[in-house]
């Protein structure tokens, strides 16, 4: 960020306090910042710039902090400060959905109000140009008519109020920033300011700032387990000037360590190797600490611990199947591929179903389910996450099995027991939790009534190829009843690899059977619950591969890693999807779904099932390394080299 702007324009103490936040906004990392108190001149300065724009009125009193996280928030584009005080006249009241600003006006136009906007805002590049045109709107006292209707009006009031409603109407999606342990009031006269003041002396900033550093809604095992005592790692750690890359890549260290603790064997490593992986999960919690208490936050950063995560997940699940069958077990590889494989199917289902929710959000109205099942679902699901600290709270948090638990449940079971004790234990609970899940969130999908998967490249997030995108459309039936019947004969192809013999020509049928959810590939996705399809994709993808690694009598580690190189390639793209980020570089290179599918096919009918499934592995495994390399170190330096703008044929320095 290098522009902060202070509106003094019908701030009524902002004589007093403008000096003071300008000085607040350099702090907080603005490099460049203007006190204006005339609307047009705002809208100028806007207009210059081509970064994203720190804004706020002259009549706020908080933390310095405060401006800092506003200014560095990484939930989104545009954020706005959101305070929990009672909305004042004039001031704008706004009520929020899964963190996004749902509707935004007069006290007396929002129903059901959750908070009040605090006079600040950090507006994203893309929304500049809107910026600017609400600056000159209400500069002209023109009442804004925007595409947002949920959004209403403010015609009184300090002028920063006004403008954030102008900008809100014309549809700038603003997510909220909530104050929590700092302080942040919006005063109107001298009492107020000195109550303010008062308020803001008693709080000790940087205490704040580390126990902001945690999550402010966790899981249980994270709550009570690691967050009572991560924070102090997390001072540690910036006192020492770890970056959270640094922590992330030291926490997937004491993964391997774990697994290959668990592929030794015997009770002493079982042992080690449970505390490492504890010790390993504190310090992903710790990377994320330290990104929220340095404010380092980045999209590398961000799309990096999304991929270690699930990276050091399934090599742990890798050095239980090791484990197990070095102990004896036969099936060892083969629970870990099934583990790998459901925890990769949920992954998509969370990823999808949260995009779906955040889509609901921002389309309330067609949101709307009209008193069904699944609305009195989702009534209940918001009962019970308000009622923060309670058994079904905590109950509900913890019956969906997330990272947390899992580890912990590993750790645990794998230091009383044995490795095929864990790998079963994590089946078990991963099934329950998914169909929990599942089950629970079909009702509530179908009642909001809006998809989410043709907002964004459908083909590029079912990861279709060229004969996917090639194939004829249809309508009938619907992309993801294409999809499930896919998984279905994966599935029954798998089923029947295991009991015995399974001629070429049968191969060849199934293949032929999972190609036909390639004819969803160009129809709409807007279902209800076509949010599904990614993840019926990814199930009949996996399966299909691990019954030709069956058929081809192909040594379980090979099937494994296989599969562990599709997940990365498929949370490379969910990752891009939450990072708001494009398509990797070199996505067609992957060759889509059915086009790896079918390669497969080929090897197993010729007899070379092994060879395939290695060389295509190490050959989409290249394609990832190089397609990340490529998102994150070479277009980004062109891009930079670009924007710094030609160099002089001279070269040299003068003189």
């Amino acid at each position: 960020m290098t522009l902060a702007i202070v509106l003094t324009a019908d701030a009524p103490v902002g004589g007093v306090l403008a000096e003071r936040l300008a000085s607040q906004c350099r702090r907080a990392g603005a490099d460049e910042v203007h006190v204006v108190g005339d609307l047009r001149e705002l809208a100028d300065l806007v207009e210059a710039t081509a970064e994203p724009v720190l804004l706020t009125g002259a009549d706020l009193v908080a933390h310095t902090a405060v401006l800092r996280h506003l200014a560095t928030s990484p939930v989104g584009p545009t954020v706005a400060l959101v305070l929990t005080d009672p909305p004042a006249p004039g001031r704008t009241a706004v009520r929020e959905d899964r963190g996004q600003v749902v509707a935004a006006g007069s006290p007396d136009e929002v129903q059901g109000a959750t908070g009040t906007f605090g006079g600040a805002l950090r507006v994203g590049t893309a929304d500049l140009p809107a910026l600017a045109a609400a600056a000159r709107s209400v500069a002209a006292g023109v009442v804004p008519v925007g595409p947002a209707p949920a959004f209403g009006t403010v015609v009184e009031g300090p002028a920063v109020d006004r403008l954030f409603a102008d900008l809100a109407a014309r549809g700038a999606l603003t997510f909220a920033h909530r104050v929590r342990l700092l302080v942040a009031h919006r005063v109107g006269d001298a009492a107020e300011l000195a109550a303010a003041e008062a308020a803001v002396a008693a709080v000790n900033e940087d205490r704040a700032e580390l126990r902001l550093s945690v999550k402010e809604r966790d899981d249980f095992f994270t709550t009570f387990f690691v967050s009572t005592w991560s924070p102090y790692v997390t001072k540690a750690a910036a006192r020492l000037r770890l970056t959270p890359t640094s922590v992330t890549m030291i926490s997937v260290a004491f993964a391997v360590a774990a697994a290959l603790l668990f592929g030794a064997g015997g009770r002493p490593a079982l042992v080690t190797g449970a505390v490492l992986l504890y010790l390993g999960f504190v310090l992903d919690c710790v990377d994320g600490q330290l990104a929220r208490y340095t404010r380092t936050f980045s999209a590398w950063g961000g799309w990096l611990d999304t991929m270690a995560d699930r990276a050091k997940e399934y090599v742990v699940y890798a050095g239980l199947g090791y484990g197990a069958t070095q102990a004896g077990f036969r099936y060892g590889w083969a629970l870990a591929i099934a583990a790998m494989t459901l925890q990769t199917v949920r992954h998509m289902t969370d990823t999808w179903y949260g995009a779906l929710h955040d889509e609901a959000a921002r389309r309330p109205k067609a949101a709307g389910g009209g008193g069904g099942i699944g609305d009195r679902l989702s009534a209940a699901s918001n009962r019970v996450q308000a009622d923060t600290g309670s058994v079904t709270y905590w109950l509900k948090r913890t019956v969906v099995f997330p990272i947390g638990e899992r580890w912990a449940l590993v750790a645990l079971v794998v230091a009383l027991f044995d490795q095929r004790a864990a790998l079963v234990a994590v089946l078990t609970w991963g099934v329950l939790a998914f169909a929990y899940t599942g089950a629970l969130r079909t009702l509530r999908a179908r009642s909001m009534r809006v998809g989410v998967l043709d907002t964004v490249d459908a083909t590029l997030h079912r990861d279709d190829g060229r004969l996917a995108r090639r194939s004829p459309a249809t309508r009938r039936p619907g992309p993801l009843v294409l999809a499930v019947l896919a998984a279905l004969v994966a599935s029954l192809m798998l089923g029947a690899a295991i009991l015995g013999d399974v001629p070429s020509s049968t191969l060849v049928l199934a293949l032929l059977g999972l190609l036909l959810a390639a004819q969803g590939a160009r129809a709409r996705h807007g279902g209800a619950l076509d949010w599904l399809v990614p993840a019926a994709l990814r199930a009949a993808e996996y399966l299909f591969a691990i019954a030709v690694g069956v058929v081809g009598d192909v040594p379980a580690w090979v099937i494994f890693g296989y599969v562990f190189v599709l997940t990365l390639h498929h949370y490379d793209l969910t990752a891009r999807l939450e990072k708001r980020k494009s398509a990797p570089p070199l996505h067609d290179a992957t060759l889509g779904w059915e086009g790896r599918s079918a390669v497969l096919t080929l090897a197993a009918i010729v007899g070379i099932a092994e060879i395939g499934l290695i060389t295509l592995g190490t050959y989409l495994l290249v394609v990832f390394v190089v397609s990340v390399a490529l998102a994150w170190v070479v277009l980004p330096a062109r891009a930079a080299r670009a924007a710094a703008g030609p160099v002089s044929a001279g070269g040299g320095s003068p003189g």
